[in-house]
């Protein structure tokens, strides 16, 4: 449980769905969404497309958050190599609606 004066319980959480391009399949990318977003305590889901993207919706607070689509967009997984990350339907959420953070097949 977070202390009452903590910045992260006073900060709204968001939710956001993200789309990754590039060469992102077969180099572990959503292991490695997966163990950062539990580190960072966001939660939701991540799983790769038919078409060679890899998809996933994250909520938490919004400075994590941020955090993670800054990861998303230029850092990634090792061998991989991202051209873009959309993200789409920012919203605020009273509530997370997921527990934990999952790989989705």
């Amino acid at each position: 449980m977070q202390a009452v004066d903590d910045p992260l319980c006073r900060e709204p959480l968001i939710s956001v769905e993200f789309e990754v391009f590039g060469k992102v399949q077969g180099v572990y990318f959503p292991k490695y969404v997966k163990d950062i977003c539990l580190q960072l305590k966001i939660c939701g889901w991540v799983k790769n497309s038919k078409t060679g993207t890899i998809l996933g919706k994250m909520q938490g607070p919004r400075a994590l958050v941020d955090q993670m689509a800054q990861w998303l967009t230029s850092v990634g997984s090792p061998g991989s190599e991202i051209h873009h990350c959309e993200f789409t339907n920012w919203e605020t959420v009273t509530k997370q609606q997921y527990q934990g953070f999952m790989i989705r097949f």
